[in-house]
């Protein structure tokens, strides 16, 4: 049985594993009421009695494809407001209890790579890619990636990430402990909730009591980061770059930047 957050997140039981679907076509563009959606299926897994791990997947070709700056209708395009209670949303995903596995199976981009950090794991398929595209778009990375990315793969290889804006294939993102398993695409579900599944069958409040010590003080690093990035954020935002960045990614072509 499914229950619905919303009008784009689903939560199903398989066992001891709460499987978290995420079903906004096209590209399962972040926004507020999104990862408030999300947020609120999670923390009800936290309060389900039996629910000892988590798979968190999406629908469609895309993982996340992150914030949508070419739609000026959008919660989170439309200003740093929108930005800020985004934020708010990310502190309580980072806040759950449970641990996570995210079936990651194609782009996870920008604020959809933010997504994929909140796991524990990501499970994921050749086809997948991981973007932390912001400069591209004239843009300060966001949702505590600046603290996440670094904390995962290092401050060299974060640095690469951020700097570039390079695609990093799932290969690579395994050498570099991005991805801690790529299986093809038809197995990607079956093996995320293994991975889960793997989890779920030790002593849950072990399993809890150790993932809180591991993860000791990530909630609030987020949102002190967060704060941080919503500031160098505020100050691009009205830049003549970002306007640049956000039309040459819509037009898919390399920006024009000029530095003002």
């Amino acid at each position: 049985m499914k229950s619905a957050f919303g009008d784009h997140v689903t939560v199903a039981m398989d066992g001891h594993v709460a499987v978290a679907t995420i079903d906004k076509p096209p590209h399962n563009f972040v926004s507020v009421e999104l990862m408030r959606d999300l947020a609120d299926a999670l923390e009800a897994v936290d309060g389900t009695r039996g629910a000892r791990a988590i798979v968190l997947q999406s629908q469609g070709k895309t993982f996340c494809g992150g914030a949508d700056f070419s739609s000026p209708g959008d919660s989170v395009a439309s200003g740093m407001g929108g930005v800020s209670a985004l934020y708010d949303q990310a502190v309580r995903l980072f806040s759950v209890e449970t641990p996570i596995v995210a079936a990651v199976q194609g782009s996870a981009v920008g604020a959809g790579l933010g997504l994929a950090l909140v796991a524990d794991f990501r499970v994921a398929a050749p086809e997948a890619r991981f973007v932390a595209n912001f400069v591209k778009l004239g843009f300060h990375p966001g949702f505590g990636l600046t603290y996440t990315l670094p904390r995962l793969v290092g401050v060299q290889r974060a640095n690469l990430m951020f700097l570039t804006g390079r695609r990093i294939k799932a290969e690579e993102g395994l050498a570099w402990g991005l991805v801690d398993e790529v299986v093809p695409q038809t197995e990607l579900r079956a093996a995320a909730l293994r991975l889960a599944g793997e989890i779920a069958e030790n002593a849950p409040l072990a399993v809890i009591s150790t993932r809180k010590t591991l993860r000791q003080g990530l909630a609030a690093q987020v949102r002190a980061q967060t704060a941080i990035e919503h500031r160098e954020q505020s100050i691009l935002r009205v830049t003549d770059d970002f306007a640049e960045g956000v039309r040459s990614v819509a037009e898919r072509r390399a920006g024009v930047f000029k530095g003002l």
